[in-house]
């Protein structure tokens, strides 16, 4: 079963046009954005299963030097 989740990202001030075009690479990244508010950026992600989503989340994304802090939230229905 597929698993889709929206993960936001606090980044490194300065960093953030890096860290997304850095994330664009990823296969299961299918949307990158920076964003203002709580957060610096987002990111929606494609993943096989659970396994797989926690795969990226802590070897790819957490791996990444200037990303501090992530929040996942799953994508429980689209509508577009």
């Amino acid at each position: 079963m597929t698993v889709k989740a929206y993960i936001m990202m606090n980044v490194k001030t300065g960093s953030e046009d890096e860290v997304c075009q850095e994330l664009a690479k990823f296969d299961e990244v299918e949307d990158v954005s920076t964003i203002y508010g709580e957060y610096d950026a987002v990111v929606k992600v494609n993943a096989l299963d659970m396994d797989h989503l926690d795969g990226f989340i802590l070897e790819k994304l957490r791996g990444m030097p200037n990303i501090f802090l992530t929040a996942t939230m799953l994508i429980a229905k689209e509508y577009k």
